[in-house]
């Protein structure tokens, strides 16, 4: 188990001087917990180092998302797992995702839920081409989720990608809290 498993498993802390100091490949894999199937975020990320603490290399992932290309963005997209979908059904998605679905029950939808979900992720990627993405830790409810995606599915293509995109950064915040600590978002 590296130093970030340890870290999230043991519920103690990530320093940032840690990061700070570590290798450029050490850096990818202790910050990869909070970054969901986007190795390539974190190597750009490594760039700006030094950090002052977690608001400043959430800052970091932030600036390195919003001015990627728009097709990396749309890769950065497609590599977060559908709510309660194939790779939920696989058990193939990461330790961090499991436990964000899971403490809303997707894990264990009534039929009827599931149905629409499945439904709703569907329609979702069918309109934007990648998958729904939210930071469940900020939704207390299964219904809010639903409103969410049911409005979401209303935007326009290119304010759904920046409204995804910012979803991405809000799952990475939480993230990051777990990893090195929680922190106050200005």
């Amino acid at each position: 188990m590296d130093l970030a498993q340890q870290a999230l498993t043991e519920g103690r802390f990530l320093p940032v001087a840690e990061l700070n100091e570590a290798t450029r490949d050490a850096f990818v894999r202790l910050l990869a917990p909070a970054v969901e199937n986007a190795p390539w975020i974190c190597e750009r990320v490594a760039a700006s180092r030094p950090f002052d603490g977690p608001v400043a290399v959430l800052d970091a992932i932030g600036t390195v998302i919003r001015s990627a290309p728009r097709d990396d963005q749309i890769r950065l997209l497609r590599g977060h797992p559908e709510l309660a979908g194939r790779e939920a059904a696989a058990g193939t998605m990461t330790a961090a995702s499991t436990t964000e679905q899971g403490r809303l029950g997707l894990d264990r939808l009534p039929a009827p839920a599931l149905a629409a979900l499945v439904e709703g992720n569907r329609a979702y990627r069918e309109r934007f081409g990648f998958p729904y993405v939210v930071a469940l830790r900020r939704r207390a409810t299964l219904d809010e989720v639903f409103d969410d995606l049911n409005r979401r599915l209303g935007q326009p293509p290119d304010a759904e990608l920046a409204t995804a995109l910012n979803e991405v950064i809000a799952v990475t915040s939480g993230r990051l809290s777990l990893l090195l600590g929680p922190f106050d978002i200005p």
